[in-house]
């Protein structure tokens, strides 16, 4: 479910908890992240349990702007779902893919997963290298030095 900074500073959501309240169905789920969004009468029933003990990590995600700071790498979707999706740094989103730059309204969508956390992570297997189709059947290979860019400011346990 997508929340706003206020609702998510005020019950500091992490995997694990049970809560209820009113939400809209988002209206393309190729575009979101999400599946709800527009919530509202928030309330917590259960907190998150267990103990957490990375990896994978778990407890209240920081905010989007520590996410962009951190920089992504691209991460096997068959660990993403096996190993990753409740830490808090395991991303499955929609991608926005601008096919041909001399018609920027020529776009394609596709899911991809990303992860944000340390580079240490024993969990943490590289995907395959992504491609991108291009005009006229060209197809753009992502290089493999584009993770180590991202996070070329990090350090190994950061």
């Amino acid at each position: 479910m997508g929340v706003g900074n206020a609702a998510h500073a005020k019950h500091r959501f992490e995997a694990g908890m049970v809560v209820a309240g009113v939400a809209s169905p988002v209206e393309d789920p190729a575009m979101e992240a999400a599946q709800y969004y527009k919530a509202s009468g928030i309330r917590v029933h259960a907190p998150a349990t267990g103990e957490p003990c990375p990896p994978p990590w778990q407890g209240c995600p920081p905010p989007l702007e520590v996410y962009r700071a951190r920089g992504p790498r691209r991460l096997d979707t068959k660990t993403y779902r096996a190993k990753c999706r409740g830490c808090l740094w395991g991303c499955d989103m929609p991608v926005e893919i601008t096919v041909d730059q001399w018609n920027p309204k020529r776009l394609q969508h596709r899911r991809e997963t990303f992860c944000y956390g340390p580079k240490s992570c024993p969990i943490y297997r590289a995907g395959p290298i992504r491609k991108v189709p291009g005009r006229k059947g060209m197809v753009w290979e992502e290089a493999e030095w584009v993770d180590e860019m991202n996070t070329e400011h990090r350090d190994w346990d950061e």
